[in-house]
């Protein structure tokens, strides 16, 4: 079975693949955009992390006819009300500048503390079939937003958020290695719970062409 991973980021396909081979699922042959026919990628305007991992999924099936998997994730601090949630992407109001939102962000919790500084990366998966089946899952990664950036690797607002796991050792998401992060977060937890409706799509695909 085919299946399309609507992004072109290679550790979003490996995390899968990784996830995947651990519950030795067989017959999957994972697809990233760059391997199909270029399409229009659809306008992310949904207002929860379901409706546009759903709108991402939907077209990747409509434009391929594979069956696609998409997701939509980022930060929800409890203290705003689960923003930049979202936005996350763009909480400055420029897309992707992670020096920008996460100084807004920090700004705006400045006087927040720390008892009120929860918060949690949030991923919500979802798997579109060619026949129309959909499936959705939420994966939560909770913990702490610090109050200056700590650590270097990882991506957007990795340097600001502690762990619940992390709390004794003091580390932030961007000091953890890329194994140890994977294990944690929340896209891999979101995606373990998709591992047997994939199985069930390859080996009923497997016995359709026996």
């Amino acid at each position: 079975m085919q299946l399309l991973v609507a992004s072109n980021n290679a550790k979003k396909l490996k995390e899968l693949e990784h996830i995947l081979a651990l519950a030795g699922v067989q017959g999957v042959d994972i697809l990233p955009l760059s391997a199909v026919d270029p399409y229009s990628e659809p306008v992310e305007d949904g207002r929860h992390f379901a409706d546009n991992a759903l709108i991402k999924a939907r077209a990747g099936v409509r434009e391929t006819g594979l069956a696609t998997i998409a997701d939509d994730s980022g930060l929800a601090v409890e203290e705003l009300n689960g923003m930049p949630g979202v936005l996350s992407a763009r909480w400055s109001g420029v897309h992707g500048d992670d020096e920008a939102n996460n100084r807004l962000l920090l700004a705006q919790m400045g006087d927040v503390p720390d008892e009120r500084r929860r918060c949690a990366f949030v991923s919500v998966c979802a798997l579109v079939a060619p026949n129309g089946e959909e499936h959705l899952a939420e994966g939560r990664w909770e913990g702490h937003l610090l109050r200056a950036p700590l650590g270097d690797n990882g991506f957007g607002y990795d340097p600001l958020f502690l762990p619940a796991d992390e709390v004794a050792a003091g580390r932030s998401s961007a000091q953890l290695s890329a194994e140890e992060k994977n294990a944690l977060s929340h896209r891999g937890k979101a995606l373990a719970q998709l591992v047997e409706v994939i199985r069930g799509m390859a080996e009923g695909q497997a016995t359709v062409v026996d």
